[in-house]
């Protein structure tokens, strides 16, 4: 009973999203983005505890005014990020091939045609918006998540995640999928992982400096890509205008390097602090991405 209430639960909030998004642009990031920014940021101050503390550590040279800019900015594109993942309940291919555009897929395509490879993302810009790169490719892509608690939001963002053919695939059950590719006359496997989350504090080993803070690293990224031979490709995204964006690949590791995963995460670690400083209102900065600390003798 409780699984069919779920389901129905989950058809419902897809029905409302595919509805919502088939109002027409200018209404969508013209009316609704203005007041979603005045309800989250205004009226109800989402997070804005975290964020301010975040930003605070993250940018010490920065005056309170610059911090607060940055404030504003980061709260208008997290209210953009609530109609890009509507709207992507109902957007055709041809719009969100326009919507995200990869200016050199057939480059990487081209240097991995036979071979697996990691694309290492982050929470920045419109991240959902990168399912799209199964239309550009013919290899598996793999979107690495993590179970949601609520079955409900569960179901809607594999339904999200898999509309153009990309296969949700959560962390426990990576390594059995890389394995699976790897048999004969089976697709190479991209895996498309968001490598910026905050680990479990058992898992902890390593503490890198980044963005002025000691921060842990999911070690994942790095250990599958030592252990399979995986290059690993960043992606860097930059933004053109409301709900459109382009991602540029750049090689962070080889698949061949006698590197060991914390090397390889180290590239990644200081690669993205690069794109964030560059344009930090772009990052989710609600996340409570230092909530572990390292040990005084760490």
């Amino acid at each position: 009973m409780k699984n069919a209430w779920n389901t129905a639960c989950s058809g419902i909030l897809i029905g409302l999203c595919k509805a919502v998004g088939l109002l027409p642009y200018w209404f969508l990031y013209g009316v609704c983005v203005p007041c979603i920014y005045f309800l989250i940021y205004k009226v109800a101050g989402y997070r804005t505890g975290v964020v301010r503390e975040n930003l605070r550590n993250a940018f010490l040279e920065k005056s309170e005014a610059g911090r607060r800019d940055i404030e504003r900015r980061f709260y208008k594109q997290l209210s953009e990020l609530f109609i890009d993942t509507i709207d992507l309940t109902s957007i055709s291919k041809r719009q969100i091939i326009k919507r995200f555009q990869y200016r050199n897929a057939a480059e990487v395509e081209a240097a991995s045609k036979d071979r697996g490879w990691i694309c290492a993302m982050a929470h920045y810009g419109s991240w959902e918006y990168t399912i799209n790169y199964s239309l550009f490719t013919e290899h598996r892509v793999g979107a690495v998540y993590h179970y949601l608690h609520s079955p409900v939001f569960e179901r809607f963002y594999r339904y999200l995640r898999s509309r153009f053919g990309s296969e949700p695939i959560p962390t426990t059950e990576v390594i059995r999928e890389v394995l699976k590719s790897k048999r004969p006359g089976e697709k190479p496997l991209t895996l498309a992982l968001i490598a910026d989350q905050t680990p479990k504090p058992h898992t902890i080993d390593h503490w890198f400096r980044f963005l002025n803070q000691p921060t842990a690293f999911f070690m994942g990224t790095g250990k599958i890509a030592r252990k399979f031979g995986m290059p690993i490709y960043f992606l860097d995204i930059r933004k053109l205008k409301k709900g459109f964006y382009t991602g540029q690949f750049e090689l962070l590791y080889d698949g061949k390097e006698e590197l060991d995963e914390h090397q390889i995460v180290e590239r990644y670690v200081r690669r993205l602090e690069k794109m964030i400083r560059e344009r930090p209102e772009l990052w989710l900065w609600s996340h409570r991405r230092w909530k572990h600390k390292p040990k005084k003798n760490a």
